[in-house]
């Protein structure tokens, strides 16, 4: 269903969930991108006497190793940002792809589609990211974002392809198909543009889960061989035990940055529900 422009800027404007979502991310994208521009060290780097408290010169304190923990948050935090745009894109892209592909077109090309879909659904996705991470010598944060890209999208698919079986029995797509219009061309033109809404809800998820599973690899050891990010910064944290020496300051920021920005995903995705479908908006 298309709704108008101004309605949904309304009932986005009231909705309380989808405010506090866009602000905490807008909070830490805004870290993410301008942060590193005040960090005084990069990440790896030799910054004075390990373990300070944070500080004036060390606004989050040092490691062990005396590697200065606001550099490594804030440029964790771009790698943070970035797994989640290029997995969340390449698993909504192609669940888009697959699912409107098998939706509209049903028959054989449906079946087939369906089963590779059932096929890569039922493998474990995290023994199979583990299992490439571990043969590959080097790990780049692109690299993991495109595994994870790779393995997110058949959840997106079949709920993508559901609701293309729905519209293209709509009178606007016949319309469309009598005129002589492509099978490509009415999806894009005629079927996408209902399903923006959905479509974006969807890449929110997306986003949302590439970065918990990249912080997972990350936490176990299986993150990149180089650069840093905030699931590195974890595992390194509790692998020279900051906990128990009680450097606090170097294993909760990012644990907290992870939390936020995976649940405001969550709350933008629900506040979006409220704002797109009439029966669940607030009045």
């Amino acid at each position: 269903m298309k709704f108008r422009k101004s309605e949904i800027l309304f009932f986005a404007l009231r909705n309380t969930k989808l405010r506090i979502g866009v602000f905490i991310v807008a909070l830490f994208a805004f870290l993410a991108i301008f942060g590193p521009y005040f960090a005084k060290y990069e990440p790896q780097d030799f910054a004075g006497p390990g373990y300070n408290p944070p500080s004036g010169e060390y606004w989050l304190g040092t490691t062990t190793f005396g590697r200065d923990v606001f550099s490594q948050f804030v440029y964790g935090l771009r790698s943070t940002f970035l797994v989640g745009f290029v997995g969340g894109s390449i698993a909504t892209f192609i669940g888009l792809f697959v699912g409107f592909l098998s939706g509209y077109k049903g028959g054989l090309a449906d079946e087939l589609l369906m089963m590779f879909t059932n096929i890569v659904l039922v493998i474990p996705t995290m023994a199979l990211l583990i299992i490439l991470a571990a043969y590959l010598k080097y790990r780049g944060v692109f690299i993991e974002s495109v595994f994870i890209g790779f393995t997110a999208w058949p959840w997106t698919a079949r709920a993508v392809r559901s609701q293309t079986l729905s519209l293209k029995t709509r009178e606007f797509v016949n319309l469309a198909r009598i005129t002589g219009m492509k099978p490509l061309k009415i999806i894009v033109v005629e079927i996408l543009p209902n399903m923006l809404s959905y479509v974006f809800m969807v890449f929110i998820l997306q986003f949302g889960g590439a970065i918990l599973t990249a912080a997972t690899l990350d936490f176990i050891g299986l993150g990149p061989t180089q650069g840093i990010s905030l699931g590195l910064m974890m595992q390194q944290a509790v692998l020279w035990n900051a906990i128990q020496l009680g450097m606090w300051w170097w294993a909760v920021p990012p644990g907290i940055a992870i939390t936020a920005i995976v649940g405001a995903m969550y709350f933008m995705n629900t506040g979006l529900d409220e704002v797109f479908n009439p029966k669940l908006r607030e009045m």
